[in-house]
């Protein structure tokens, strides 16, 4: 093994261990679209999620099959037809459906079963499960169209999925429903996957799907290091939804988003939309800190949020221990009360726990994150997470493209979290002037 590979791989495992740990017995549901399978992407998605799952990981996997059904359709001499954005599913449309699921499913299942030595899957057993674990109405007739075989979710039998799942089990779920006579219908993909997600309490909802993620401010021209939003606070997704005219195609920016929109409204933190064309996005997303797909995240008003004139005596309090080490240049009264709007925090049960200011420096494209800092009660609980993503969150809203950093002795943190040491002189004019040159502050700065 090459010492170079030594060097690269050590630090990255290090930097995924937190991620590891971090999502070890937790539930996500990944809804992984038909044209994803199409484009023969399901050995390495199978290989990716069998990972997660030897990593402790609960997944529901629940496929679609867009493609595969308008391609049985197509075969009979039938065009698919759709309406509201949903398909309408007559007679020959159900059978096409059927047939499509049942391959999709043997398919899965083979991906799964896979073993030979020298490939990822070696070593890996993958039970899979599937079930009759959803209980579906007809859709009916919306404007005047009959929409026939097509269905809504009516109920999801958690009790049974979750034996599966603590039994260590894959659960496969086909989109399909049954009625109580008997009946079945077809469901689409996204609304089964959030469905069971919000059924489940899952902790993560994660579309896979054909679109790179979401992007709030889409009439501003596209960036190559910034093309999506990596997160969205549900406000903001919300906001977002409420601009856009209704998703018909999946290509549609809303077309995903409302479901992550939905999930998060009822107690799914974290939902995910991610691009099946980038291989290991699933790797990407769960175990790298900026991930690679848009995430839509219900962070709790009540505890993270920008600070008032009412908390400036809970920032003095918070930063004052550090201030008296040294990790952070005093501040005064004064200076907090004057810039507070610059400052997010973190609060729980009215007490401050993080938090961090952020200066722009417009001309420069780029601003100032100051004053970080975490209370050692809460440390190691996430909340300097929270607080770096909501300033960069903030800083985006500027228009910013960068954020930068002065530090003398918590770079390595910083360095983890995608920021790049560079010289003084990479300063904005009016920041450098502002250089304490004795401090010997290092720069590190971080492209949003």
């Amino acid at each position: 093994m090459s010492t170079v590979f030594n060097f690269t791989f050590v630090p990255w495992f290090r930097a995924v261990a937190p991620y590891i740990h971090l999502h070890r017995g937790k539930t996500f549901v990944v809804g992984v679209v038909g044209e994803a399978i199409a484009a023969g992407k399901l050995a390495s998605i199978a290989t990716d999620l069998a990972l997660i799952q030897s990593m402790g990981v609960k997944i529901v996997l629940v496929h679609g099959f867009r493609p595969q059904v308008n391609e049985q359709l197509r075969a009979k001499g039938h065009e698919p037809r759709y309406s509201h954005g949903m398909r309408i599913t007559d007679e020959v449309a159900l059978d096409s459906a059927q047939e499509a699921a049942g391959q999709l499913r043997y398919e899965i299942e083979a991906a799964f079963s896979q073993g030979l030595p020298n490939t990822p899957m070696a070593g890996a057993t993958v039970r899979v499960i599937s079930g009759n674990f959803i209980t579906a109405r007809p859709t009916g007739i919306i404007d005047g169209v009959d929409f026939k075989h097509s269905g809504v979710v009516r109920k999801i039998d958690t009790a049974g999925i979750t034996r599966s799942l603590d039994g260590g089990a894959l659960v496969l779920l086909s989109p399909f429903g049954f009625s109580p006579t008997g009946e079945a219908f077809n469901l689409a993909m996204e609304e089964v996957a959030t469905s069971v997600a919000i059924a489940l309490q899952a902790d993560k909802l994660i579309f896979v799907t054909e679109t790179a993620g979401v992007r709030v401010r889409p009439t501003e021209p596209e960036s190559e290091d910034n093309p999506i939003d990596t997160e969205l606070p549900l406000a903001d997704a919300q906001a977002l939804m409420a601009r856009l005219p209704p998703p018909e195609l999946p290509t549609d920016p809303g077309y995903y988003l409302r479901h992550c929109v939905s999930a998060c409204l009822h107690g799914v933190e974290r939902s995910h939309i991610l691009p099946y064309s980038v291989d290991g996005a699933l790797l990407l997303e769960i175990y790298v800190h900026d991930g690679i797909g848009t995430m839509v995240v219900d962070e709790k008003l009540e505890s993270l949020r920008e600070a008032t004139s009412d908390d400036v005596a809970g920032i003095l309090q918070l930063i004052e221990p550090f201030e008296k080490d040294g990790t952070l240049v005093k501040r005064s009264r004064t200076e907090i009360e004057r810039d507070v709007g610059n400052y997010s925090i973190v609060e729980h049960d009215g007490v401050l726990f993080a938090c961090a200011a952020l200066y722009p420096y417009p001309e420069a494209k780029t601003g100032e994150m100051a004053a970080l800092t975490v209370s050692p009660q809460s440390q190691g609980q996430g909340d300097g997470e929270k607080i770096l993503r909501r300033v960069e969150h903030r800083a985006r809203a500027m228009g910013l493209s960068s954020i930068f950093v002065l530090t003398t002795r918590t770079m390595h943190w910083f360095i983890k979290r995608g920021f790049q040491p560079v010289d003084p002189d990479w300063l904005p004019e009016a920041r450098k002037r502002k250089y304490n040159w004795d401090r010997k502050s290092q720069v590190l700065v971080k492209k949003l």
